[in-house]
């Protein structure tokens, strides 16, 4: 508060704020700044912040090998560093402990996923207790049996697949029952005091004259009750999974074959684009996520990240779904915004900074 509406003071930036852009990065209460004119990184620490804060912060300068010089005026340590040398920086801040943000996106402490025993689910609560500083609550239809499903590796089938399903440490993830067919108050109560969702729920295909049914009940009214509930609950932030070609009969996809074999079960495309219609249309801040194919196995190619009806083939593997997911919550890019993912082992590299610009 103490820099806001004036020039910076000092050397060696004399920049306004509205010149730079902030960092990826936050070294605790110091928001990171780089001013792109004079190729200065400037970390104010803000006036009410307390002491130890101010040390720890030029204690991560120092240690990055960085001189810093404080201003009579404020708390502000200045840090002449170039471009190749931000990387050390934010380095620095890692060891720390500081998990990074992109893009300046205000950080979740508080996330509930939803469908955390499914195959992409379980990967994004094991990502999102592996960042730390995080309160991941898993929703699931029955504790005492998630307990049990998250710790053992399992053979499941789904459709015409045989897949193998990996156990994971859970011991940092608080298991609350979510069942998507409850009344809207219970989910919303499960979600209490949660900054932000991740929907990663899907119907097993199974008994074929009870398809329809169960995509109607999970992919469209259990993601609409989510989705109620999440405002009911106070949510600011909801990433959906949900898969290419959703969307597929507004751009002439309907008789390809990709949307003709995934629709044959349940029509659950059509039941998911009823919800993520619900989605866009709530108020609420949304990503959704529309892989390809879904490969239980680790990435054999590069991500690629496409824009929302571009995409009607094409395979990727649920571990960078479940990155991408959990990339979504911390990247203001990624707001209101519809992606669509594959692989390509001839594709680039694509840094997860520039998944949703």
């Amino acid at each position: 508060r103490d820099y806001i509406g004036s020039p910076w003071q000092g050397p060696p930036c004399t920049h306004t704020p509205s010149s730079m852009s902030r960092c990826s990065f936050h070294i605790f209460h110091a928001m990171v700044f780089f001013c792109g004119t004079c190729a200065a990184l400037v970390l104010p620490v803000h006036a009410f912040c307390k002491t130890t804060t101010a040390t720890t912060s030029a204690a991560a300068a120092a240690a990055a090998g960085y001189k810093a010089t404080s201003r009579a005026a404020s708390s502000c340590i200045v840090a002449t560093v170039n471009r190749r040398e931000i990387g050390q920086l934010a380095a620095a801040s890692l060891v720390l402990g500081v998990t990074p943000s992109v893009g300046g996106a205000k950080e979740p402490k508080t996330v509930v996923v939803a469908g955390a025993t499914g195959q992409t689910g379980r990967r994004i609560i094991e990502r999102l207790a592996a960042k730390g500083g995080l309160n991941v609550v898993g929703g699931v239809r029955n504790v005492q049996k998630a307990e049990k499903a998250l710790g053992e590796s399992s053979v499941t089938v789904r459709g015409a697949m045989v897949q193998q399903v990996a156990a994971i440490d859970a011991s940092r993830v608080e298991l609350k029952k979510l069942d998507v067919t409850d009344a809207v108050s219970n989910l919303a109560d499960t979600m209490k005091d949660a900054d932000a969702l991740v929907i990663a729920t899907g119907f097993v295909p199974g008994n074929p004259l009870e398809m329809n049914k169960a995509a109607h009940a999970v992919d469209n009214l259990g993601t609409v009750a989510l989705v109620d509930a999440a405002k009911a609950a106070g949510v600011s932030k909801i990433v959906l999974v949900t898969s290419i070609l959703t969307n597929g009969r507004a751009w002439g996809q309907a008789k390809s074959p990709g949307f003709v074999i995934t629709n044959a079960f349940g029509s659950v495309l059509d039941e998911k684009l009823v919800a993520e219609r619900y989605l866009r249309a709530s108020g609420l801040d949304y990503t959704i996520v529309r892989p390809g194919g879904l490969k239980a196995t680790p990435p054999s190619g590069k991500l690629v990240v496409s824009a929302e009806d571009t995409l009607n083939s094409g395979e990727v593997s649920r571990d960078l779904v479940a990155d991408v997911c959990v990339a979504a919550l911390f990247d203001d890019k990624s707001s209101n915004k519809v992606v669509e993912l594959f692989e390509s082992e001839t594709a680039a590299e694509v840094a997860p900074s520039a998944w949703f610009s």
